[in-house]
């Protein structure tokens, strides 16, 4: 079985969702069968492993509606891809797309990294369900990150394919926060740290998260991590007069690793979400989780986190502070520790590794 493994969605810096998800799955893989990776600029091979690649044009340029033309003349069994626009017509290959979530039907703003002519298209294509079916139907397989979204699919009748989950993971953690996790203790002193990490956009609902600070009062802080304009700063501070908010504006992998190992929890009131990598990052260093009452968050943290109605921030207050008595934020971490286990890259590789061979000729 010839695997070619789409890697043009790797990013040239760090990580994102589905850059991370491509890397890792790509590296477990080639643990279980022989993979080229394609990728379409060599500075992406910094970010992944030592394996046979193969250079094509890019995912955003205009030729990748035929992109099928082009890989036809690698010759491979089977290609997966970390997301279903790859061009499809004419390929003389088995295919296997995949799907993250159905967010952006729901929440139209385009990512800000793409092009503009990609956000017209990208405003477009979310208008109606057609092209999704259209692009699903072209592969022999599709894959979807969690089960929420897989039941979306079939809801919204999206495919004739079949469909399997290939669940998302996050990465290792430090040898030492690994040690640390196993023997934690509720972070002593005050103010309490709280930690979100996400992009600011609304579907995020950041707002209800902040509004909720006043509520806890000044035995409370909230760490938001990633990089943030000084507008939407502004904005957010001008919710919560006198809040603890602390602006990291981006933080390293090792920062937001010691952010979290000194945390009270992890706090996210999105109001969708493909998957929720931070939930799965904070259980494993035993970091207590407090999320919004979704689908998705159900499926991810179990049992172990706390739920909240996102659109009440008395709720998110009440959420946060329920894990104030000593037994019960060090029960909830235990229960995440064991929770996030369930999730790693080798058993996502496994069950991928069935998908490409239930489809290979």
């Amino acid at each position: 079985m010839r695997v070619l493994f789409d890697c043009r969605y790797v990013r040239t810096g760090r990580h994102d969702g589905i850059s991370r998800y491509s890397a890792e799955l790509v590296r477990e893989l080639a643990k279980l069968t022989p993979v080229e990776m394609l990728i379409s600029d060599e500075a992406q091979l910094a970010n992944l492993p030592e394996l046979p690649w193969h250079k094509i044009g890019s995912q955003t340029g205009p030729g990748e509606p035929w992109r099928a033309r082009e890989v036809n003349r690698l010759h491979p069994d089977v290609v997966f891809t970390p997301m279903q626009t790859m061009g499809s017509r004419g390929r003389t290959y088995r295919l296997v797309l995949t799907v993250h979530d159905l967010i952006y039907y729901r929440h139209r703003t385009p990512p800000r990294s793409m092009p503009w002519y990609v956000k017209i298209a990208w405003r477009l294509y979310h208008l109606s369900w057609w092209p999704q079916r259209r692009l699903l139907d072209g592969g022999d397989a599709v894959v979807s990150v969690s089960q929420t979204t897989a039941d979306l699919i079939a809801e919204h009748r999206l495919t004739r394919r079949p469909v399997h989950v290939v669940p998302n993971a996050a990465a290792d953690p430090s040898p030492a926060a690994l040690e640390a996790a196993e023997h934690r203790l509720p972070p002593a002193g005050l103010p309490r740290r709280l930690v979100h990490m996400g992009q600011f956009v609304p579907y995020k609902n950041i707002d209800a998260l902040v509004r909720a600070m006043p509520l806890l009062g000044a035995d409370y802080e909230l760490h938001l991590m990633s990089p943030v304009t000084d507008a939407e700063r502004a904005r957010l501070a001008d919710l919560a007069p006198g809040a603890a908010l602390v602006f990291h504006n981006g933080a390293s992998d090792g920062e937001y690793e010691t952010a979290l190992l000194g945390a009270h929890a992890l706090v996210t009131t999105s109001w969708d979400e493909g998957f929720g990598i931070p939930v799965i990052e904070a259980m494993r260093v035993g970091t207590p989780v407090v999320a919004s009452d979704i689908a998705i968050f159900h499926e991810v943290g179990g049992e172990a986190a706390v739920f909240v109605d996102p659109a009440s921030p008395e709720d998110v207050a009440r959420g946060i502070r329920s894990l104030e008595p000593g037994d019960a934020w060090t029960s909830a971490s235990r229960a995440g520790i064991a929770q996030a286990a369930k999730f790693t890259w080798a058993a996502s590789a496994r069950a991928l590794f069935e998908v490409l061979r239930s489809v290979a000729p």
